[in-house]
This record gives structure tokens, sequence and C-alpha cells, in this order.
């Protein structure tokens, strides 16, 4: 007797013909070799990916995404090293293919062990950042992205401020002349509330960038980098550090996108730059957050147009673009990888 063959279910029509915008699978875990200049690492993985679904079809075959992972992951680990952001272009164009899809987005994380020196003893150590890599391919063009996630330090510019003015009161109630207590305040470093921070810079570009040089730049963006490994002296750099550098979550942002556009000279007009910073409160119980995104393009508009308004200041004849124009465009990730 002849066994009646399966319908292919997905292919059937749905009840609903609306396309969707993404489909697909999310959190599989993978042991991936990341690395450079023939140094490796063997580190987990998770892994997203969704495409398209035309309104005519019910579904996509779920399967095939584990399957479709597991053939980039060996395909790309016979080369001597590769990057978070190749094996996501890799696993992108395989999944385009594979599903017939017009486009395939896929976001890998990894978490990558980062050595460096302690600040003051000079010990090694070593810290887990997170490595992601994000590619969205159609069938004749692709678009990536590199990016960092990592940890440091923040100290709050508010509350030192309080600090300081109780401080400068009780010192002049205690005899001291205006002109020491000034003194005193510039050379003791003043206390305040201090917040865990998690930095994320995401880049948007052809350009190869280094991982490396992005956590750099996250760790610059907060009050002070921290370790894993502390001696008493680094311990004591750090928190005076910390202390001499306050910021806010919102400077975080701004700082990290600055040293983007002063650092990476290289990325286009068209290229994208994402920043989140969230910082862990300490004496709240809820968390605080900012973001910015957008095209390098428009982040130097933007900060033009701020030089020319402070350069206007003073200046009593109106000039145009000047306060009251329009707000800035935010170009958003999705917006940017689907352009």
């Amino acid at each position: 007797m002849e066994r009646t063959e399966t319908p292919d279910l997905q292919a059937s029509a749905p009840e609903v013909a609306l396309g969707l915008s993404s489909v697909g699978v999310t959190g599989v875990q993978k042991a991936v070799r990341i690395g450079r200049n023939r140094r490796e690492k063997l580190i987990a993985a998770t892994i997203d990916c969704t495409v398209d679904l035309d309104p005519r079809r019910k579904g996509v075959h779920m399967s095939r995404f584990p399957e479709l992972f597991e053939e980039a992951v060996e395909g790309v680990v016979d080369d001597d090293a590769f990057l978070v952001e190749d094996l996501a272009e890799h696993v992108a164009r395989r999944v385009v293919d594979r599903h017939e899809a017009l486009l395939a987005e896929v976001r890998i994380t990894a978490r990558y062990p980062y050595e460096r020196l302690t600040p003051v003893t000079r010990l090694a150590t070593q810290e887990m950042v997170s490595l992601i890599g994000i590619a969205a391919a159609s069938r004749d063009r692709v678009k990536r992205v590199v990016g960092v996630e990592a940890t440091g330090i923040n100290a709050c510019p508010c509350a030192q401020g309080l600090v300081r003015g109780a401080a400068a009161d009780r010192l002049l109630e205690a005899g001291f002349e205006d002109g020491d207590v000034e003194r005193i305040l510039e050379l003791v470093p003043l206390a305040t509330h201090n917040q865990r921070g998690r930095g994320t810079l995401l880049v948007g570009t052809a350009e190869r960038i280094n991982a490396e040089r992005l956590v750099e730049i996250v760790e610059g963006s907060m009050s002070s980098p921290i370790y894993e490994l502390l001696k008493r002296p680094d311990e004591l750099f750090v928190v005076e550090h910390a202390h001499l550098q306050p910021r806010f979550v919102e400077d975080s942002v701004r700082v990290a996108l600055k040293s983007v556009l002063d650092g990476l000279p290289r990325l286009g007009e068209g290229d994208f730059v994402l920043s989140r910073q969230v910082n862990f409160e300490t004496i709240h119980a809820h968390e605080v957050v900012a973001e910015r995104h957008g095209t390098i393009g428009e982040l130097r508009a933007e900060l033009a147009m701020a030089a020319s308004v402070a350069g206007q200041a003073g200046d009593a004849r109106p000039r145009a673009g000047g306060a009251g124009h329009g707000p800035a465009a935010h170009t958003g990730l999705g917006d940017w990888l689907r352009s």
C-alpha cells in the first residue's frame, strides 16, 4: 500500500493574507570560534534569525534554521579565524537562499574574554564582554553591524554636587577661608552614589572595525572601567578616577558617540551607529537608560548645527538654521538594515 505524501502545510495559503515582517527562531545556543589573526577562542554564542514572510505562505520551515546554523558554523570554522559579524553574514546569506526569502536578519551575541592589565599593579586580568554581529541579507546585498556590550561604573554628578555644597558649608562654618575651601574641595575626591553601567555600542558599516576598540570606547564613556581583579592600589585608582569624572547616563551615550565620530574617521555619512547606556541604581529601586541611534551623517550634521548655534550666541542678528529648526533625524537600526 502506497504511503500518502504529507502536504507542505507551510506553503499553503494562510487564513489571513498578510505578510509578516519577521518570522524565525531566537535563543539558539552554539559553540563558535571567534578570532583574529590566527588567535582563536571557542566561546558560547546565541543566535537569533528571522526572515520576512510572503502573504501567500502560511509559515516557514522552522526546523531548517538550526540546520542552517550548523552548516554555516561548520563552513566558517574551517578558516583560520573569523569575526562574529562574518558569521552573521554567512548565516544570513544561507537563510535567504534556503528559505527563498526576500530578506533575512541574523543577530549573534557571543560572550568574549577580554584580556588586559590592571591600572596600577599591571596584573593580567580577564573581563567578559559581549560581541554582537548583525547582518541583513537579501538576494543582491548585505548590511553588517558589529557591536559590543561592556560594563563600567558611573559616579552621579548630581549627588556629588549636593555633597560638595554641604561640605563647603561645613568648612566655612569651621572657620576656613573661601579660597582654602575651594582648594580643599579640588584636592579631595567627593562622595557620591555609584552605578554599575552597561554600555552597548553598534556600528553598521562595510569597513572592518576592531571590536576591542569599541570596548575601549564604551568603557571610556563611563566614569571608570571596572576590573575583575583589583589590588588595593588599583581599587584606589578606580574609585578616585570615577569620582573625578562623574557622568550621567546621558553623558555616557553622548561621549561614546563623539568618540566614534572622532576615533573612526573612515566611517561614511550613510554608516550607522547606536549607543545605549543602562545604569543600575544604588539608591533607587529602578534603573535609568539613555540611547541615541542614527547615521553618521545625521550625527555630524547635528553637532555642526549645535556648533553654529553656539557660535551665534551673543550675535543679535537672526540667522537661518538657529533656534527653532526641526528635530534631528534619528534613523533606527531596523530602518538602516532594510534601507
